[in-house]
Parts: C-alpha cells; structure tokens; sequence
C-alpha cells in the first residue's frame, strides 16, 4: 500500500510540474520561439535568417509569382492567385512568420546592447534585419503594430496599436540611420559561423542597410509629404555623402542567404512536394520576353548540366512555351513549360541563390531611375546597363557578351530620346528580372509604378485592378478588436482593394 501511495504521490508530483511548466512559461514560450535565458545574438542570427527568408520565399513563390505572372497554377476553383482572387487566410502565414521573427531579431539587439556583453556589429545587424521585416509587412498590409509590437513579453501589451504607415517609414529611417552609425564604429565582431549572409563581414552589412534605405526612399519619393525629404536623402546617399552611405557595389557584396544545404540551410523549396513545385506553368509574360530577348539565363546549359538552363525551367515540344495570366474560367490553356523539380541535374528547388534579400542590379536601377527624373548626377543609360549586366552575371558569372550587344541584338538598348515614361518601362522591365525570387518587391514595385506594363487577362477579379494589400488575419478582429477597427477607419476598407498610405495620391 505504502508503495502505491508513493507511485500515486509521485505521478501527481510529476504532472503538477509538468503543467506548471506547460503554464508558467507560456507567454514567454509563445512570444519568443528561441528563448533562452543563456542566448547570444550569435546564437540568434542565423535560426532569425532562416526562418524570415522561408516565409519570404514561399510566398514569393506563391502570392507575389502569381499576381506578376511570373507564373500561373491552372486551376478552375474559386480563390486563385493569378485572377487577383485570393481567400482571407492567405494572410496569415506571411504576418504571423514575420512577426515571429521580429521577436527573435528585437531579442538580438537586447543582449547584444547588454552592458557585460556590449556587441554594436550585432546591434547594428538586428536594427536591418527588424527594418527588412517591417518594410515587408507594412508594404503587404499597410498600417501594421510597429512602436507597440513584440512587446507582449516584457512590456505586457497585447493589444498593440496599428501605427500609421508614414510613422512606420520614418521609423525604419531612423533605425537604418542608427545602424549605420553603429556598424560604423562597431565594438565587437560578428561570428562568421553565425551569419549565414555576410560570414561576419560588417562592412557588407553596412552597405546592405543603406541600400535598403535607398530602396524604400525610392518607394516613398513619389508621395508628395515626404517627396522632397527622401529625394535629398537619396542624393546624400549616392552623392554628397557617398561615404557616410556606403552601399552595395558588386555582385559579390549582394545580400543573399546562399543555400549550401549544410545543416540548417537548405532552402525551404526542398519542402515543397516535387509533383507541387512542378505544378504551376510558367507566365506567358515572363517567358516571352526571355525568348524574344534569347536571354543567356535559359539558353545556356548551367555549367555543364547537359540540357538544363540556368534558370531550370522546362522547355516544350522545343521551345519555351508559357501560360496567359487572368484566363477566363474555361478557356483552359494547356500548360508547357514549368519550373523542374528537384532533379538530379539542377531545379530551384535546390538552387543557392533563391535565397535572395536585395542584389546589386537592383541598386543600379533604383539609380537609373534617380538619374532619369534628375535627383542625382550620372548618366541613367550607364546605369542601366550596369544593372543588366549584373542581373545576368549574378547568376551566369562567366558570361562574356558585351552588354551593349546583348541589349542592341535583344532590341531593348538605350536610348535618350525616349519619353521619361518609356525609360521607367525599360528600367522596370529589366528590374523585374532582377527581382526574381526576392520576396514581394516585383508586386511592391508594381503597386509604385505601374510597370513593366502586365497583359491584363479576361478572367481577372478585383475589376482588373491589381490587389493593393493583403487583408490582415481575420483573427486580428477578435484578439485586437479596437486597434483593428481604429487602423480601418484611418486606413479603409480591409479589403484587397484598399491603397496603403504611399500609394494613395
């Protein structure tokens, strides 16, 4: 009996610490996936980067892919992508991922600024990866928690406020500024093991940030409260204090989390069933002007790869044939050619530089663009045909043709005498090639521009308007109701349709 009792004893003993544990903890647990009372931000970074680009590049390959054509997953059930018809759901993944990760970096910054462990190399690095986030976020949904987000942990705020878009920019400005400065005159040193980006270069993350910082001053230039704030800071950026702003220069220094397949870096296309990830036929948009422009980066065989180019896409009967975006149910197109699965010879799903963040073609549009509406010095051609070039080589190294007889054989050289409309669409056509597979930045761009100019298909919805925005999660309305309802009356509707702040004249 005496046993018993102790066996009973126990086994209740037993279960009262397991559901103190399961308990005690669980705002901490739920708030802060890695935490550890013993963290380091070395610790930290490369689990944070992981993490974000997996939930970047599967919606890439699912949401932005498909609003811009890049490809179409044929299929004649309600809620599809590529009709700008999608279910509210869809916005879950990218908000809750995201914000996830934005705990992880904000726990960076705290123990890499505690006083016993002072590290601004890391300070610094949290302050771009939480801008690179935030940006994203606010870019998909518009007014977001930003000065109140992250803090249910600490600061007990479960309900936090949805700030303003304006706000949200000028906070990311600041934080860019602060990083720079850090990064600048750093104390302590990144681990190279511990960054899976740079290998512990400080220098590259210094320019990395200030290139985003041109990158979302480009975005706000065109709104007319802050227009002429950010055309000054771009030219400071690229000319008058070119040294205070270093920025991305090449190929080599572009921010892309290499997938070497090592340990925890293989890229999350792996985990995309094969039969899936060959699913979707590739755009009619996207193909066409790679054939039309015979683009080396699916003509050459990749490195000996007998029969597979570059950019592993499926040719039919011969050639390279893709699928019209917004087809009206019914019509049933036949689906050609498609990205190849995880072969033995060469797919993206296995690919290292699908783990793109923000390449060096892309700074040499933004100056395209700059020098073509007159805020910096510099020829704007130059410019172009520096990003072109560097969008080839990035992923064809030793590709030799001259870029002035690429562009002329290609008929997309330029030219001087165009129309400032018609630069943007050349500027913008060869920046959406250069954005492939960087999260949703050909959507973010297009939402700003207007180009490259898409075919608009008889099945679209949303009155053949491209969607503006994600909805936020529909369970935003029961756990946050009054910030949700605050954040739609200033914003409007919590609908596709409804412009965020920057895109709003």
């Amino acid at each position: 009996m005496k046993k018993i009792i102790n066996k009973i004893t126990g086994a209740v003993l037993l279960l009262s610490m397991l559901v103190s544990s399961c308990t005690k903890d669980f705002k901490e647990i739920n708030t802060n996936p890695n935490n550890s009372p013993f963290a380091v931000p070395a610790q930290m970074l490369a689990p944070a980067m992981v993490s974000s680009m997996t939930y970047n590049m599967l919606r890439n390959r699912n949401f932005n892919n498909e609003l811009m054509q890049v490809t179409v997953d044929m299929s004649e059930s309600e809620g599809r992508v590529f009709r700008y018809d999608f279910r509210a759901n869809w916005a879950d993944y990218l908000y809750n991922g995201l914000y996830s990760e934005l705990t992880n970096f904000k726990d960076m910054y705290k123990y890499a600024a505690d006083s016993v462990v002072l590290n601004e190399s890391y300070m610094g690095v949290s302050l771009i990866c939480q801008s690179w986030l935030y940006s994203i976020l606010t870019d998909t949904y518009g007014d977001i928690p930003f000065s109140e987000s992250n803090l249910a942990r600490e600061g007990e705020v479960f309900e936090p406020k949805f700030d303003r878009q304006k706000d949200i920019y000028m906070g990311i400005f600041s934080n860019l500024e602060k990083a720079n400065t850090l990064l600048a005159a750093a104390e302590g040193d990144l681990t190279p093991n511990s960054d899976p980006v740079y290998y512990g270069d400080n220098t590259k993350w210094r320019k990395f940030g200030n290139s985003l910082y041109l990158r979302l001053l480009l975005r706000l230039s065109g709104k007319a409260e802050v227009s002429d704030t950010c055309i000054k800071k771009i030219k400071e950026i690229v000319e008058t204090k070119k040294s205070t702003y270093p920025i991305i220069s090449s190929n080599d220094e572009s921010a892309i989390l290499r997938w070497t397949g090592a340990g925890p870096f293989a890229s999350p296309y792996i985990g995309v069933r094969e039969q899936d990830f060959r699913s979707p036929g590739l755009g009619e948009f996207f193909l066409d002007n790679l054939v039309k422009w015979n683009d080396p980066r699916i003509n050459i065989p990749d490195y000996g790869k007998d029969g597979f180019n570059r950019w592993a896409i499926a040719p039919s009967r011969g050639s390279y044939v893709g699928i019209p975006s917004g087809y009206a149910p019914g019509q049933n197109p036949e689906k050609r050619s498609y990205f190849y699965s995880n072969t033995s010879k060469a797919s993206m799903q296995t690919e290292p530089l699908t783990g793109m963040i923000l390449n060096y073609a892309e700074i040499q549009f933004i100056l395209a663009e700059a020098a073509v509406k007159g805020w910096i010095s510099g020829s704007a051609g130059d410019f172009y045909k520096a990003g072109t070039e560097a969008s080839i080589k990035l992923w064809l190294p030793d590709y030799d043709k001259p870029i002035e007889e690429y562009l002329a054989d290609a008929d997309i050289d330029w030219q001087e005498g165009m129309t400032e409309d018609e630069k943007m669409e050349r500027i913008h056509l060869q920046k959406y090639y250069a954005l492939f597979f960087v999260d949703m930045q050909q959507w973010f761009e297009y939402r700003r521009t207007g180009h490259p100019i898409l075919p608009k298909g008889p099945g679209l919805r949303n009155n053949g308007v491209m969607p503006a925005r994600m909805t936020y999660p529909v369970y935003v309305q029961s756990t946050n109701p009054t910030n949700y309802k605050a954040a739609v009356a200033a914003q409007g509707p919590d609908v596709i349709s409804t412009e965020v702040w920057w895109q709003k004249q």
